[in-house]
């Protein structure tokens, strides 16, 4: 009788393992039954692979003496000579990674965190429409090219815009902001929170909707207050985006836009403005050092790369999911 109740209660061998996985299709079998969907999916790809991943192949410039009228595949190669404006420390070059460093530590100081605090205010309005209202005001100016941004600040800031003007009327010194050197940097970070600070809060909402409520009630009734509740639950809620957006801005360090500052850098000069994409633009389209301008380039996206994979990876030490799994 102890033998047949052992037999009863003890699990079978087969009971312990986990179910077994349904085998796999042939990838054949697997293209044909997703070629709609892949058909769907071609053009997008076409675009990437024409746009973004063949010109890839321009980087072999960077090893060679090149010569517009040779060509790519004509033009002698030279080794590691066109990095020489890197290792051996061009003052044109270190002047533009200077540049570029102090505006890139700016942005992410300063336009990075921006719009998480603003989903929180937006997020925390209780009116529905007047949220939807302030968010129409702040995603607008995204869809302004630079062009516009530009003249908007030069008619606003500049030596005959409205705040001189104004100033002027009144009895005292116009300012000329857009053409002052001194605050070129601080001048750039602004304009680049105005046009897109409000289309950035658009992920850190959607994050902030797929919070459950019934966190914020059980804090609630434990005594928690708003601010408790914003450092217990809300940041704790949407760290894996903000995790993802840092993670994806490394890997545009050393890119702090071209269009930008090409419009404004005949005001300022380039002592101040040089940054790495106008460096690689001067130096190499319009003085025709296409081989240095292209190794400069190269090295700024293998920076860009190094950076994304080691903070990817650091996530995953502290157990965060990164960009990618492992």
């Amino acid at each position: 009788m102890q033998v047949a109740d052992q037999r009863t209660t003890t699990p079978a061998p087969n009971d312990t393992h986990p179910p077994a996985r349904p085998a796999r299709r042939p990838w054949v079998a697997r293209l044909k039954r997703d070629r709609w969907l892949l058909l769907f999916g071609l053009p997008g790809l076409l675009v990437i692979l024409t746009f973004h991943y063949i010109p890839l192949l321009g980087n072999v410039i960077a090893f060679k003496d090149y010569q517009p009228y040779l060509g790519i595949q004509e033009s002698p190669w030279n080794g590691l000579a066109n990095f020489a404006v890197i290792f051996n420390g061009d003052p044109a070059f270190l002047n533009a990674l200077g540049n570029t460093l102090i505006i890139t530590a700016l942005q992410v100081v300063f336009v990075f965190p921006l719009p998480i605090c603003l989903a929180l205010v937006l997020n925390s309005l209780l009116s529905d429409r007047l949220k939807r209202l302030v968010q129409s005001i702040l995603y607008l100016p995204h869809f302004m090219s630079w062009v516009i941004v530009v003249a908007i600040f030069q008619q606003m800031l500049g030596n005959a815009g409205l705040i001189s003007n104004w100033l002027l009327r009144n009895g005292h010194d116009a300012v000329h902001i857009i053409g002052n050197s001194d605050v070129f940097k601080e001048l750039i970070t602004a304009q680049v929170i105005w046009k897109d600070c409000g289309w950035g809060t658009i992920l850190f909402l959607a994050a902030l909707s797929h919070i459950d409520i019934q966190l914020y009630e059980a804090s609630g009734v434990d005594g928690a207050s708003r601010w408790r509740q914003l450092w217990h639950v809300t940041l704790p809620g949407i760290r894996p985006v903000i995790i993802l957006l840092l993670i994806l801005r490394l890997g545009d360090i050393l890119t702090v836009g071209f269009e930008q500052i090409v419009l404004q850098q005949q005001a300022v000069g380039t002592q101040v403005s040089e940054v790495l994409d106008t460096y690689v633009y001067n130096n190499g389209i319009l003085a025709g050092n296409w081989g240095a301008s292209a190794a400069v380039g190269l090295v700024k996206g293998l920076i860009g790369v190094a950076l994304v994979l080691g903070a990817n990876k650091l996530a995953h030490i502290f157990g965060e999911k990164g960009i990618y799994q492992k």
